[in-house]
């Protein structure tokens, strides 16, 4: 497969005896993308699912990305030969940089990837809670596919967004539904009842009416995974719920750890 599936499955925080049952449960209903990391903590329980669904591997594209603690170019290599064996798969699809905490190491980082990509051990590259000057860094390197960073109906991502697309990538979205807020913000509530969908459906759409984005809600339950996908089925929003969910107010981010960058 090479080309990432414009819906996927997230799986931060959910770890145990969770895990594994939804990331097959996922891939039943037709999710075709999951995303995991070595910070999740859950490798080998997002592996045990793959297993568990019996999918051929061409059909599925798995994402992982670095611990922040992996970023030499020697830890690079043994721990995505570690996260393959706890995934119990001889490669990934896309592996990220999941943080840029160690700016003046990103060059050898990236090159450290690109050597597991020559290897086959990944299929692509790419970074995460990248800001815009950084992505363009970071391609000044090697081939960036996306830049995986949170993004959602209330916060403005355009200089992320403009800076994928000058390099012909994508974003992928992380926490699309802002931590749940969006699922009882009056106005995507009002678009829903309007529309016979549901509030999750609604802000998933919006991103997915945009070029070059990808969005990988996160999903435990079937009822929610099932819902969340069913926004690929979705025709696009309406202009008039399109132009109302833009005129929100686009400065709220719900992910910011101390080791966060300068954001755009």
């Amino acid at each position: 497969m090479t080309t990432m599936p414009r819906l996927g499955m997230g799986t931060w925080e959910l770890t145990g005896d969770r895990a594994a049952p939804a990331v097959e449960t996922a891939i039943g209903l037709g999710y075709r993308h999951i995303d995991t990391a070595q910070m999740y903590g859950n490798e080998t329980e997002v592996g045990r699912g793959i297993a568990a669904s019996g999918i051929d591997r061409d059909e599925l594209w798995v994402t992982t990305k670095l611990a922040n603690g992996n970023h030499a170019p020697d830890d690079v290599v043994s721990s995505t030969e570690g996260s393959l064996r706890d995934l119990a798969l001889d490669h990934v699809d896309l592996l990220l940089i999941h943080w840029p905490v160690e700016p003046d190491r990103l060059e050898a980082t990236l090159e450290a990837m690109a050597g597991l990509r020559d290897r086959g051990l990944t299929r692509h590259v790419g970074v995460s809670n990248f800001t815009a000057d950084q992505v363009k860094r970071a391609q000044s390197v090697t081939d960036i596919l996306t830049d995986q960073v949170e993004y959602h109906a209330l916060l403005d991502q355009r200089p992320v967004l403009e800076a994928v697309r000058a390099i012909e990538g994508v974003l992928t979205a992380y926490s699309p539904l802002a931590r749940g807020e969006l699922l009882s913000h009056p106005v995507i509530v009002n678009i829903a009842g309007a529309r016979s969908a549901s509030p999750a459906q609604i802000a998933l759409r919006w991103l997915l009416d945009q070029d070059d984005v990808v969005v990988i809600p996160k999903g435990s339950s079937e009822d929610h995974l099932r819902d969340n996908l069913a926004a690929l089925d979705m025709p696009p929003l309406e202009p008039e719920d399109t132009a109302a969910i833009d005129a929100l107010p686009k400065s709220e981010r719900v992910i910011d750890p101390p080791f966060a960058p300068d954001w755009d």
